[in-house]
């Protein structure tokens, strides 16, 4: 490994104190007000910014939600941008839609398509930062659960708070991931205390994530095999104790699900669309981008060698969601895409299931993290986006171990990477570039500092400088040079190099999973 830093290690604890008297409870909540009110200033500067078609999509379902009745909410279709989410989440955009019509009324006019009056930017921009409060409580949980010094938890506050993926997707692209993100972490913070209370409230708080996006079946397989271990086959009472975790989950999805039940099949349908092909229209980094590169790569020499008989082209690079053919290799299907996700996670929840050694929260959440890059590398037609599962959790056990603290540098940077042509106006490239090359530096030298360690391999260091370098090509050089041609050459390299680093980060990280009682000389211990 090279050694990356020589300064003092600032960042260390001087001891390893819990954070349980008072004056750090207290400190610790001034920390969060202060970081939190320091990014949402910088939050509402942004607010004027571009906004992806993802604001019109959200508009749209305040519009439906408020303006159709309930019946009509998954089968209108008079816009492109149908309703896609749970129910739970219709119902969030009902509740504000009823704020919505105070500020302009006519944003909830489903005719009115494309609409974004200064007052409906202002409103829906709004609610995404009033939102991240919810985020910011689940990482002010996560972070009291998980963290044995006031340190360690400064660290993962700042770095939480003021991740760039959220900033970027969430407020100037226009999401609510960090709504959602929140509630997650607050699941892990309460069913990672091994208290009975709290493995409840932490499973309503999943069953609520679910009902509010789907995509966060990613991680259901952890919490399932946590919950069994930690809590069913903790103390006796098996199958009483299966049962109140499955009443909540249940009836959740009744009070969410019950008054849709004659939609049950529309709104199937609309979750899980797999006629929108493998791979979204800008490729997520991750296998199928390798794979449809070797892909490409193969036609192109088959074809030059006279072996390849083209008959029809692969249908990948065009820039629209639609199923995609392949030339060389065999087109994946749904089918092998689901197996090969539950086959690779498989290793893991054994491991937490059955191993006595894993049986802590560190290991419930490295499963957890391991489970969502599972997803993420196999699933069909993934969103780049989804990668920020995996970033968040991760960074709470990056500011307590150096071996994650690793996995998170490479991973998080590779990921954020990936995000930035989503926005691709040409006046951000400034704003991109400067926070890809802030979040990195800082990531570097806080963790470096904090672990004083040799913390990168050399070939590590040197992917992790070509990633603002490809972000430069990306928005800049390669204009210069082919001008309007070969527009999606960028987005490809883009998605194929940060590939190459998601994947390693997630081979990597399931080896020192696997391999835990080698690597490390001592155990986690439930707190």
């Amino acid at each position: 490994m090279m050694d990356i830093s020589s300064n003092k290690n600032v960042f260390a604890p001087k001891k390893v104190q819990k954070m349980d008297s008072t004056l750090e409870e207290w400190d610790a909540n001034k920390i969060v007000f202060r970081v939190l009110l320091l990014v949402s200033c910088l939050k509402v500067l942004l607010m004027p910014t571009y906004h992806s078609t993802d604001f019109e999509v959200h508009r749209n379902w305040l519009a439906m939600t408020h303006s159709l009745p309930l019946k009509e909410w998954y089968m209108n279709a008079n816009s492109q941008w149908t309703l896609d989410y749970p129910p739970l989440f219709a119902w969030f955009e009902y509740f504000l839609s009823h704020i919505a019509r105070l500020i302009d009324h006519n944003m909830l006019k489903v005719e009115n398509l494309n609409y974004a009056s200064s007052n409906t930017i202002l409103f829906q921009r709004g609610t995404v930062i009033f939102l991240d409060l919810v985020y910011a409580y689940g990482v002010k949980e996560v972070g009291k659960v998980f963290c044995t010094s006031f340190d360690e938890y400064v660290i993962f506050i700042v770095f939480s708070l003021c991740n760039m993926g959220l900033l970027l997707v969430d407020h100037v692209h226009f999401q609510y991931n960090g709504f959602l993100l929140g509630i997650l972490l607050l699941a892990i913070a309460n069913v990672s205390k091994i208290n009975k209370q709290a493995i409840l409230f932490g499973t309503l708080w999943f069953a609520l994530l679910l009902n509010l996006k789907h995509i966060y079946l990613y991680v259901a397989p952890a919490f399932l095999v946590w919950l069994l271990r930690s809590y069913c086959m903790n103390g006796g009472s098996f199958f009483r104790r299966l049962y109140m975790l499955g009443s909540i989950v249940i009836i959740t999805l009744i009070i969410s699900f019950g008054p849709f039940a004659s939609q049950l099949p529309q709104i199937i349908s609309r979750l899980f669309p797999f006629k929108r092909g493998l791979v979204h229209a800008y490729w997520a980094a991750n296998a199928w981008a390798l794979y449809i590169g070797i892909d490409k790569i193969a036609s192109l020499i088959l074809k030059q060698l006279g072996w390849l008989k083209i008959t029809r082209s692969a249908v990948m690079t065009g820039g629209l969601v639609q199923e995609q053919s392949f030339l060389v290799l065999p087109t994946p299907t749904p089918i092998v895409t689901f197996l090969l996700t539950i086959f690779t996670m498989m290793p893991a929840l054994y491991c937490l299931l059955c191993k006595k050694e894993y049986m802590n929260k560190k290991q419930f959440v490295r499963c957890l993290v391991l489970c969502v890059l599972c997803s993420f590398m196999f699933g069909w037609h993934v969103h780049e986006k989804a990668i920020l599962t995996a970033i968040i959790p991760l960074c709470v056990l990056a500011a307590t171990d150096k071996n994650d603290a690793r996995i998170y540098l490479i991973l998080s940077s590779a990921g954020h990477t990936a995000l930035l042509p989503l926005l691709y106006p040409s006046n951000l490239t400034p704003l991109k570039i400067l926070v890809l090359l802030v979040f990195m530096s800082a990531g570097f030298l806080a963790f470096s500092r904090k672990f004083n360690v040799n913390f990168l391999y050399f070939y590590e260091y040197i992917y992790m400088i070509n990633l603002p370098v490809l972000t430069v090509y990306e928005t800049i050089v390669h204009k210069l040079i082919f001008g309007e041609k070969l527009p999606f050459l960028p987005l490809a390299l883009t998605s194929l190099y940060c590939a190459i680093g998601v994947t390693y980060s997630w081979v990597v990280y399931y080896y020192m999973f696997l391999q835990y009682n080698k690597i490390n000389n001592h155990k986690d211990k439930i707190q």
